[in-house]
């Protein structure tokens, strides 16, 4: 009130220069709290300038959520925005995942007298481009062409990449046609971008004869292209680029390059050449890193050699290189998968004293251990810590944890992980619906099991063959012959294709109802069906010969198979032996009885 009784008026300016100090500090919340002071407590008329300032900062520091706010509030005030507001505005809106609202900003630029420029444009692109929505950004570049503004070298790579993101590499091959005909040249990333995309759709040697177009390659195009060979599984081609190609332009291979050798010579096996590869990149001058360490650790434990990853962790060790939370999954699946769940968990306590957070892969692998090893209160244990340490349960922890109660027969516990699962907003897939319907089959609940089944298709999921085999073999188990043949004709009727898993749980249904004659039809039928019967389709059949006395039926049967290329196993044989020894048991009885 002193200031307004002595006429003392500051200028816009000063604050600005004061919001802009805010800005360098960090403070932007100070910033905008002055912006909003600057009329009512100190008398000063804000113009654009003072806004655009405290965007600029809001944008800088993150603050994208706020940004609209306060560039509402500049509206509301009757104070009109320039061309640089809408950039800063929308720019804000795009990082916070608000493309249609910076989208529909565009179109009301133009209300309030102000005329799109590169900027704004060039914004719009990146974001839609990032957002699998590149359709549009074309059109926006078309657009951005009629209304005489200049996209630069870096519009059309944003293009091209949304291009290649969705797989349209041809698409994004034409959109570099357009730039050379407009004169832009392209650059590096355009390159580098296109070649990753031939690389993803398995056209290396598309990528290889652009490469060989490339002015003067560097290590990134020549990086790109040796991985597309490593992913396609052509490594001596992958090793030639290098030795034959970039070393001889003088294009010196980095860490990238080697390590993406060693993750392909580990692919094939090849442990002893990675190894030897690590070496040699140490004395050409190229220290590994975390994640070259890390892919041999992967590659150790793949092939079953998880004793050996202590050389590789000593080496790490001396050379100063930290394992990454990448590196202890690598390692603690292993071990759980080997049992060896003391040495995991020591593992998991590691990882924390060394400033490494556990993942949900961390979690899932340990929660996966201890369930196979029965140990399940430690693993509900594991999964209330994740829960405490902030990680989110997926699917993959709800069904490990669901279905290891399940093979317990606990279904009561089963179900209470059912709904937190749903009650944490994680829907049920089919994994977990078909494990549930297995273990009500399997209690005898087999009613229970078609009304899950039911719901699972009203949810919108497709019957597939293994649900239908469970709920058939569930059917014939309770002696419900003829509603297991139903639900087949009915799903056979929805449009599902039996298998060899269906036709064996209805030839085993038939046999063990004592209705071989029907099984043996089936059995006929397969041929027709094009599915070729396997040992447990015969096994079955030549048990069930036997168990009813007809025991030269079941060796013409063998005969039969034989002769279409059945190879008999050791089940085939016990089967076979032990009802022949049966037979002349009885035959050696009745004897003395005969005489």
């Amino acid at each position: 009130m002193q200031m307004k009784e002595e006429g003392i008026v500051f200028k816009e300016s000063l604050f600005i220069s004061i919001m802009k100090y805010y800005g360098r500090a960090g403070l932007p919340g100070q910033a905008t709290r002055l912006l909003l002071d600057i009329k009512s407590v100190y008398f000063c008329e804000p113009t654009f300038r003072s806004y655009n300032t405290v965007l600029s900062i809001l944008v800088a520091g993150n603050c994208h959520k706020v940004t609209p706010n306060v560039f509402y509030d500049m509206l509301n005030k009757g104070i009109s925005p320039d061309v640089h507001t809408f950039g800063l505005v929308m720019k804000a809106l795009c990082t916070d995942n608000e493309v249609d609202s910076a989208y529909s900003l565009l179109r009301d630029m133009m209300k309030h007298g102000c005329v799109p420029n590169s900027v704004i444009y060039n914004t719009l692109i990146h974001a839609l481009s990032k957002g699998n929505r590149v359709n549009e950004a074309v059109k926006l570049l078309e657009e951005m062409f009629l209304m005489g503004c200049a996209p630069d070298v870096q519009t059309f790579n944003d293009v091209i990449y949304g291009l290649c993101k969705i797989g349209l590499v041809h698409e994004a091959v034409k959109m570099v046609d357009r730039m050379l005909l407009r004169g832009f040249i392209p650059d590096a990333l355009t390159y580098g971008l296109l070649m990753q995309g031939l690389c993803k759709t398995s056209q290396v040697d598309e990528a290889r004869a652009l490469l060989n177009k490339v002015p003067s390659p560097n290590v990134v195009l020549f990086n790109t292209l040796i991985n597309g060979y490593v992913a396609s599984g052509r490594f001596e081609e992958a090793k030639a680029v290098v030795y034959d190609i970039m070393l001889s332009i003088g294009c010196k291979p980095d860490v990238f390059t080697f390590t993406i050798l060693i993750h392909g010579l580990c692919k094939k096996g090849c442990l002893g050449s990675a190894l030897e590869l690590v070496y040699e990149m140490e004395s050409n001058g190229c220290k590994p890193n975390v994640i070259t360490y890390s892919i041999l650790i992967d590659g150790l434990c793949k092939e079953g050699r998880v004793g050996e990853v202590g050389n590789v962790l000593n080496q790490m060790s001396a050379k100063g290189v930290s394992l990454n939370t990448v590196g202890y999954n690598t390692l603690i699946s292993a071990l759980c998968k080997d049992g060896k769940i003391h040495e995991a968990h020591e593992l998991f306590d590691e990882m924390s004293s060394k400033g490494c957070k556990p993942d949900i892969f961390t979690f899932n692998s340990l929660i996966s251990g201890l369930c196979k090893v029965n140990q399940m209160e430690a693993a509900l244990g594991l999964y209330h810590n994740m829960m405490v340490e902030g990680v989110i349960a997926n699917k993959v922890t709800y069904n490990t944890l669901i279905h290891a109660f399940l093979r317990w027969g606990e279904i009561q516990e089963a179900l209470k992980l059912v709904n937190e699962m749903l009650f944490r907003g994680c829907a049920l897939d089919e994994i977990t619906y078909n494990g549930l319907i297995k273990a009500l089959c399997r209690a005898g609940a087999i009613e229970k099991g078609l009304g899950l089944f039911e719901e699972m298709v009203r949810k919108g999921f497709v019957p597939s063959n293994i649900s239908c085999n469970i709920l058939i073999d569930g059917f014939f188990k309770a002696g419900k012959v003829n509603n297991a043949l139903e639900f087949l004709r009915e799903m056979i009727h929805r449009g599902l294709t039996p298998d060899l898993v269906t036709y064996n749980s209805l030839i085993n249904g038939l046999c063990r109802t004592g209705r071989i004659r029907e099984a043996l039809s089936l059995f006929d039928k397969l041929e027709v069906e094009g599915i070729y019967p396997d040992a447990i389709t015969y096994n079955t059949l030549i048990s069930w010969h036997c168990k009813e006395g007809m025991f030269d039926e079941a060796c013409l049967l063998l005969q039969r198979g034989v002769e279409t290329s059945f190879v008999p196993n050791d089940v085939t044989w016990f089967i076979l032996v032990s009802n022949c020894l049966k037979d002349c048991q009885k035959e050696s009885f009745s004897a003395p009885f005969n005489v």
